[in-house]
Parts: C-alpha cells; structure tokens; sequence
C-alpha cells in the first residue's frame, strides 16, 4: 500500500469503563490564510482536583523554527507537570515552548504537547491563544469531544490506524488493574492482546479468545473508529536467548505454527463482521533481533539462537506472518525491533536492517505487509532521557564512552525510533512507515527520578546523574525494581511516530523469580532472579529483578503497585 504521513497530530482522551479509549485529533492544517494558527485545547481527564489537557498546534502561517504558545485562565488552574513542551506559569498566565526535538513548524504543519494541572471550582477552556505573540482561533472541549479521522489513503488503509480512532480497552486486564488499590486511574487504559499460545485464539481456562475480543471491540467501536492491538507471539524456538518466554512450538515446529496458529487468527480477523476494526498486529517480539545478536560470533550467542538461524524458522514464521495477515485490508503489521539497548551500536543496527528486510521481501511478504516498526516492547527503556544526550561530553570526553551508554549511539527510545525508520525507509520500506513505542513501563518516575544533568566530574558521574532510566544495566529486562507507568497512550506523538502504546499490560509478569511447574512452556531465566550476578548479556551485573514473581503473562501485583507509585507523568 502506498502510505503518505499526513500532518494530523491526536492526544489520547480516558473515557471511564470499558468503552474504548478515544483518541482526539487536532485540525489537519487545512485552515483558510485568514487565520494564522489554530489551538485544539482538549481536557482529556477530570476529576475533583485536577485534570489533564492535550493541545494541539496548527500553523497556517511562515514556517517556525521554534515556537511559543501563551495563554491566560480565568479560574484557579495550576500546571503541575506536561510532556513534549516545557510548560510554565506565573500567576493565570501559561507559556509553553517547544522541547528541542519539535521546534520545527511547517506552515500547515501540526504540534501536540499535554500537561496536568490542579484547579477547584470551574475548569473552563481558555478564550484566547497567542503563538508568538500572534493570536490564533481555538476549539476546545471535554473528555468526549470527537475529532476528525485520518482521510486514510487509496488502498483501503490510512496512514496511521491510531488517529482518529478509539483504542481497545481488554476488559480482562481492565479488571485486574481496577481490583489494585488505586487501578482504577489506569484501568480504562488500553492495552495489547497477546496471542502467545494457539489455545489463547479460542480462550484459556474460560478466557476471552480472540473472537471474544473482537466482539467486544465491536461494542466498544460503536459509530466511531476502533483500533484493536493483537501481540503475535508463538514462533517455533520462541525466544532463544531467555528461557522464561520460551513457547510451546518446537524449533522444528513450522508447519504447525502457519496451519494451527497463524491461519487460524486470519480467519477470524478476515471475517467480514470485523472488517469496519483496525487490527494492529505486533509481530513477533524479540525474533529477529535475536538472529542478529545472540546467534553466532558474540558473547552473548546460544545453541537455541544458532539453531533458529540455522533452520531459517523464525524468519520463515514472520515472513508467513506479514503475508496472511497483511492480505487482510483493515491489518497494520507492526514489526518488532528491539529496543535501543539492543540494536542500538552501529554494528548491530545495520545488520538489523537488512534482517528485517530480508524477511519483509522473501517468503512472500512484500513491504506492503509492514505498516511499521514496534520498539521497546514489554522492555523499560525512556522514550526520552531529557538531562543528557548523545553529542554531550564531558572535559572532551563523549558520554558514548561511560559505562552505562557503553558507545551506544542512542541513549533512548524516540531517538532510536527515527533514526531506525530512516535507514529502514533507506533500505527500501515505504517512506510512510510509522513507529510504535511501548511506554507501559518505562516512566521511571518516583523519588529517584534525577531533576537535572549530574555533575561534571567525569563522564560516568554526568550520565548516571543524568539518566532516568534507573537499572542496574540496559540489558536488565525482568520485572525491573523501581519502574514506573510511562506516557499515557496517545497517537501520533511525534513525526514519524504513529502511537505510543501500551503493547505490555502493566501488572504482567516478565517470568518467574524461581523455577515454577507449568503447561505453557515456560522456563526460568536466571534474569528474573534478583540474587542472580548475571551474564554476558548484562554485563555480569546484578538482574535488578523484583521479588516473588509469578510466571510470565500472569498477574504480579506488587509489580502493578509499584508501576503506578513510580508513573512518570505521575497519576493523579
């Protein structure tokens, strides 16, 4: 399909229950010259002392290299906090700046930021925006304002499935999340599906199967616009390089993954009764990026990897997996890439690509088959670490030479998205390819959060001063101590960035913290163990794990309590 990125920008809005979470979208920029820029202001979430806005930014005029968004309150609001602006008050008065990455401002071009404020009393809109002094028209309005939707293209699909359209809330998590002690702030939330054994597509022990799923979508949906987010997750060899997500599939097991597995799932997704849903597919977390690193010639390979390499099985299932599904009009094939802790060296990164590619143009999948790439799933790295960047450098040193970014090009996940979509674009995926970001839990707020850079004394000392992301190590990926929830779900971010997502369901375990007897085929991984010294694949440093851990994919509580006691933005 031909995918062209259009400029419309969108912010999540929390609708209470389980009625799909809607996704607001701001004007596309098609405003007449007459009016020079126009503010969506929408109040996603209130409640009895707060509340929190997206606002969105179109201008009409000359193209802005940096822009500044000012606005009065005639009641008590407060801005406590805001993402993607810097957002500050004194007395009514509210500027908002861009941040570094989103200075730029095309004319007909479109910015969204979001921030939660206090207030008593009445919450009304705000009556007039100035950008750069310029005053702009405003619409504005409450948690259940519809917006526009995304104009799509001619093939049947739109640029980006996530505007314009509620997300789908699984009521399974919903009621285990609203059942912890203060749930009930995320538990409209939505969050991915995970198909990760051929019994979850009818249900496991009275669950909802994949029909059941879709159903409820349906319902959910209504009038409007619906994403459903389905996690493809049973590949022969599953997960070679950690025993605690092994699956039941045998290395050998092909066949039976196409026959039993996918054809199934794109039965019941190509029925007719589903096709008015957008079904975004998460393809296969931690595959490929296993075959690059983890398979032959490197510290970190295993016999399983050298294995899955070998027989060709997991590039053979993803493959399968773009073709079916990617036949079905109404699905988005997000491609799992890792994170930036993963792929991020240079030496990684290229070979990724030509991974990646291999898969999407062999086997009969096409690049038509891949709507996008999904990174940081069910991982803990920040969508952005705001103290430091990549070029800093301390007395003539580069941080790339500390021992946390370890000559990493990347220190977080929205720079290792775009730059990643750019060489993917470059080595033959359509220019429109959208990126995911898992945010369920890499917020990394809470006490220990750092407020500024560290201190100047030597390049480690800057960058462990500096970085939220508060692990032990970036190859620590097990129920992480001291985590918290990350931003909220919400479309079109950034350029280039189709959603962030919740592709893991936070309270979901990563494995269990000691050796548990089970059906699912599911083995322990010393990583989930937090006496464990580690291995090469962390550095040979402690795993950082929590606790008392149930098995992967089952509920951990003291897990989901401590992910919201450390949200970042924090809950209300």
């Amino acid at each position: 399909m031909s995918r062209t990125r259009t400029s419309l920008v969108a912010a999540l809005a929390l609708v209470a229950g389980t009625s799909g979470a809607a996704l607001l979208v701001a004007p596309a920029g098609a405003a007449t010259a007459s009016v020079p820029c126009t503010v969506d202001y929408k109040v996603q979430n209130q409640w009895d002392t707060g509340f929190t806005t997206a606002v969105t930014i179109t201008n009409n005029g000359a193209a802005k290299s940096s822009w500044s968004l000012n606005w009065s309150y005639a009641g008590n609001q407060k801005v406590t906090n805001g993402w993607n602006a810097k957002v500050s008050q004194s007395g009514t008065a509210v500027t908002a700046t861009n941040e570094t990455y989103n200075g730029s401002l095309a004319n007909g071009g479109s910015v969204s930021f979001g921030f939660q404020a206090s207030y008593s009393g009445t919450n009304a809109v705000p009556a007039a925006f100035t950008l750069d002094g310029v005053t702009c028209n405003v619409d504005g309005g409450g948690p259940t304002d519809p917006g526009p939707t995304d104009p799509g293209t001619p093939g049947g699909r739109v640029d980006n499935p996530y505007v314009g359209a509620k997300a789908y809330v699984n009521p399974e998590w919903s009621a285990k999340a609203a059942a912890e002690p203060g749930g009930s702030r995320i538990s409209n939330q939505p969050t991915a599906v995970w198909l990760d054994r051929i019994a979850a597509i009818n249900g496991v022990n009275g669950g909802m199967g994949l029909r059941a799923h879709l159903d409820e979508a349906l319902k959910q949906k209504g009038s409007g616009d619906l994403v459903v987010q389905l996690v493809i997750y049973d590949l022969p060899g599953r997960d070679c390089a950690a025993l605690a997500s092994n699956g039941e599939l045998g290395p050998n097991d092909i066949d039976k993954y196409k026959s039993q597995y996918i054809d199934p799932i794109a039965s019941i997704i190509s029925d007719p009764k589903y096709a008015g849903l957008r079904i975004a597919a998460v393809i296969e977390p931690d595959s490929l990026p296993n075959l690059v690193t983890n398979a032959g010639g490197t510290p970190t390979t295993t016999d399983a990897c050298v294995t899955m390499k070998s027989n060709g099985n997991y590039e053979k299932g993803v493959s399968y997996a773009l073709d079916k599904l990617g036949a079905i009009p109404n699905v988005y094939n997000y491609i799992d890439a890792g994170h930036h802790g993963w792929l991020g060296w240079d030496s990684n990164l290229g070979p990724a690509v030509q991974e990646f590619a291999k898969v999407a143009t062999s086997n009969g999948a096409s690049v038509n088959d891949v709507a996008g790439f999904v990174i940081n799933t069910a991982n803990y790295s920040p969508v952005k670490e705001p103290n430091f960047k990549i070029t800093d450098t301390v007395d003539g040193q580069t941080v790339r030479q500390s021992k946390w970014v370890d000559w990493n090009q990347y220190v977080d996940e929205q720079s290792f998205a775009l730059g990643l979509r750019d060489k993917l674009v470059a080595a033959g995926f359509n220019s429109g390819l959208g990126m995911l970001i898992d945010t369920s839990r890499d917020g990394w707020g809470g006490s220990a959060r750092p407020t500024g850079p560290g201190p100047m004394t030597s390049v480690d000392d800057y960058v462990n001063g500096s970085r939220v992301d508060r692990r032990i190590h970036a190859g620590n990926w097990c129920n992480q101590s001291g985590a918290g929830l990350g931003e909220r779900p919400t479309a079109a971010p950034a350029a280039g960035i189709d959603a962030y997502v919740w592709v893991k369901p936070p309270g979901e375990s990563d494995g269990s913290s000691s050796a548990v007897a089970n059906d699912e085929g599911k083995g322990f991984d010393r990583m989930c163990d937090p006496t464990y010294g580690g291995n090469a694949r962390n550095g040979n440093n402690p795993t950082g794990s929590l606790p008392n851990a149930p098995l992967a994919g089952h509920w951990f509580s003291a897990q989901f309590q401590q992910l919201m006691q450390n949200a970042y933005p924090p809950l209300p």
